[in-house]
């Protein structure tokens, strides 16, 4: 068995500077923006949400802007089986998460655990590993 859930909403922002998004985004959704750690201030940040909610991640990005989901994970590569059994392609493999897209054309990643209540949640779904 493995678990997953929805994780993160990520705004991808082409912009030239993350905080015009983060201005935005932070007055547009009444949630105040968390800036990343100076090694990643001028490509991440977070709006606050509560626990119980998805993260809102704010990323700058040099493809067309859009938003995509992040699908956190107990173990990545039993999900991304899992979701290319229902059709879904890998787009891209990277050392810490996969980009995959839906039958639909959407992107998603997935991803190891991002919220800190993934082990005791009871929101997570939980699947059969069919090898």
């Amino acid at each position: 068995m493995h678990k997953s859930r929805l994780s993160t909403l990520v705004i991808d922002c082409q912009v030239e500077d993350i905080e015009q998004a983060n201005l935005f985004w932070e007055a547009a959704l009444g949630m105040a923006c968390n800036r990343s750690e100076e090694e990643w201030a001028d490509r991440y940040s977070s709006l606050q949400t509560n626990e119980s909610q998805p993260h809102i991640l704010i990323q700058k990005v040099s493809h067309e802007s859009r938003v995509h989901l992040d699908i956190e994970t107990d173990n990545i590569d039993a999900e991304v089986k899992r979701l290319t059994e229902l059709g879904a392609q890998v787009v891209k493999r990277l050392e810490r998460w996969v980009v995959m897209q839906a039958p639909t054309g959407h992107r998603f990643c997935v991803v190891n655990p991002q919220r800190t209540d993934f082990d005791t949640a009871s929101d997570v779904n939980q699947w059969p590993d069919n090898d």
